[in-house]
């Protein structure tokens, strides 16, 4: 007999006479090294922080990390207002679960470059984004944005990993030029490029792209809360959304471009967009018609979109989808309430592919404006800039012992 403790009870092992003559001294050490090898400790988690945590994304953010394998939430800040109180008692919660165990205690900081995290990322207003998200960088964290400031930055990467994963590449001249150490500022593009884009990626490899002429019907969420006035909003459809149509526009430019190891070189695609508010919670749908260089029948088109396979660095993360484009073959899909959810929100569901008398080819798409669009970009972003080992572990503050009473204080005070 043979045997080992198992916490309580020894684990006993019959073991042959045949067994035993067999068992060569080397197979033995073999056998006992593997008996008392400690068990593999998995590596630590990167410590994240959120700035504008109290926001709709931000909140987004708060509930993903939550449950995140590779990140753990460790730092929320937000405005002066928030600032000192706990992250339960400064947000009004907008989702559908409830805050995190994790978020409710962590104490709201200001936006000064000193939290305890190894990167954050930004959900800040555009109002503050600019100078805080420079200051953070500049006080070496990597900061994943989702903040419209820096996006057409000419040494910024404005990312969708299943699109242009390359264009990390100017992170390091970004912080040459900028003279940052450790940190550096990625974007994520707006809510309605993302879903449009990511569709388009497929399309430009295989036959190649010249014109795009695109509607949005984008979700109120999209507007942040308190967004748009009940009485504007209810049925009616508000056909302006300040800003959003020249970031339709040249955004894509960007992200379907390239870097040519000084500076990003744009598409050079022509683009026209029309964005309009619609009474929908979640979900931008988006009609677009579509001029390629090469000629392809619906059903062409429809294979490169539904075989669209990212690659296997790509597709390891813990967010991303193998295949982040569903094609749907009925006439009247996707729509919001169905389908806004698919790829637990980073997909991009495509239906209606057909011919068009103008351009080549038009269709419908859907995407999750605040997962796909928003948070959860900026979180995938996040998990690539990790694994390429952009995103270093900074030293944890050392913290005095105090007493039981002055560690409780501590948690709900500044």
């Amino acid at each position: 007999m043979s045997g080992q403790w198992q916490g309580e009870v020894f684990e006993t092992h019959e073991i042959s006479l045949i067994d035993e003559r067999d068992f060569e001294p080397k197979r033995h050490m073999e056998y006992v090294q593997r008996l008392y090898e400690p068990t593999p400790r998995a590596p630590r988690k990167w410590r994240a922080g959120v700035l504008g945590a109290t926001g709709i994304v931000g909140q987004r953010l708060v509930k993903l990390l939550a449950s995140h394998p590779w990140f753990e939430l460790t730092a929320v800040a937000a405005s002066e207002r928030s600032s000192g109180k706990t992250y339960e008692k400064a947000t009004r919660w907008h989702l559908d679960t409830p805050i995190p165990l994790e978020a409710r205690n962590l104490v709201v900081k200001g936006l000064e470059p000193t939290l305890g995290c190894d990167f954050v990322f930004s959900a800040l207003d555009s109002s503050v984004a600019g100078a805080a998200e420079e200051e953070f960088a500049r006080a070496g964290y990597p900061v994943v944005s989702n903040s419209r400031n820096h996006r057409m930055d000419p040494d910024v990467p404005l990312l969708i990993p299943e699109v242009n994963a390359s264009h990390l590449d100017a992170i390091r001249v970004q912080q040459a030029q900028r003279g940052y150490s450790t940190g550096f500022i990625v974007t994520n593009p707006n809510c309605s490029t993302s879903g449009l884009v990511l569709v388009l990626k497929p399309l430009a490899d295989v036959f190649g792209l010249e014109r795009i002429f695109v509607v949005t019907l984008q979700a109120v969420s999209g507007a942040g809360y308190p967004g748009v006035a009940s009485m504007d909003i209810h049925a009616n459809v508000v056909p302006f959304i300040s800003g959003e149509e020249e970031k339709l526009e040249s955004e894509p430019q960007k992200l379907l471009g390239r870097w040519d190891g000084r500076r990003f070189v744009d598409a050079g695609l022509g683009l026209s967009a029309h964005c309009n508010r619609v009474p929908v919670l979640d979900g931008h749908l988006e009609c677009v018609s579509i001029s390629m260089k090469k000629i392809a029948s619906t059903e062409e088109v429809r294979e490169a979109l539904r075989n669209f396979e990212v690659d296997p660095e790509i597709a390891s993360l813990p967010s991303a989808l193998r295949n982040p484009i569903e094609v749907l073959d009925e006439d009247n899909r996707p729509q919001p309430r169905r389908d806004v959810n698919a790829g637990n929100g980073m997909a991009a569901v495509v239906g209606r592919v057909r011919e068009c008398p103008l351009l080549d080819i038009k269709l419908t798409l859907l995407s999750h404006n605040l997962v796909r669009g928003a948070a959860g970009a900026a979180l995938l972003n996040a998990e690539l800039l990790a694994s390429r080992g952009f995103i270093p572990r900074r030293a944890k503050p050392s913290v005095p012992r105090r007493s039981g009473a002055d560690a409780v204080t501590e948690q709900v005070a500044s």
